[in-house]
């Protein structure tokens, strides 16, 4: 029984499987899109949680920040930290906190 849904899903998809053969170019799987959307799958059960308006924005502002360190090759919590230090100290001034005026450590 296994063995013949797996012929017909192999027949079925074959037109598929072949233009994947015609042009090399095309991925035979789709984990690059796959990993792209995790984080918010992910972010979706947290989300869950932020049952009021303020809690929402303020999961909003810390998902932004972990995903703008990740995005540039930051360590996500010397990122945070250094981002809650310098705002504690110097609120008005922001433009040491973007990404790209961090030192890596």
């Amino acid at each position: 029984m296994a063995l013949g849904k797996a012929i017909t899903y192999a027949i079925n998809q074959f037109e598929k499987f072949r233009r994947y053969l015609d042009d090399g170019r095309l991925s035979i799987d789709n984990n690059r899109a796959e990993r792209a959307i995790k984080p918010f799958v992910i972010g979706r059960k947290n989300w869950l949680f932020s049952n009021t308006s303020s809690g929402a924005h303020a999961s909003a502002i810390l998902y932004s920040l972990v995903e703008t360190a990740k995005a540039n090759d930051l360590v996500v919590h010397d990122y945070i930290t250094t981002c809650l230090q310098h705002l504690a100290e110097q609120p008005d001034n922001l433009e040491p906190l973007l990404p790209w005026n961090i030192k890596q450590g």
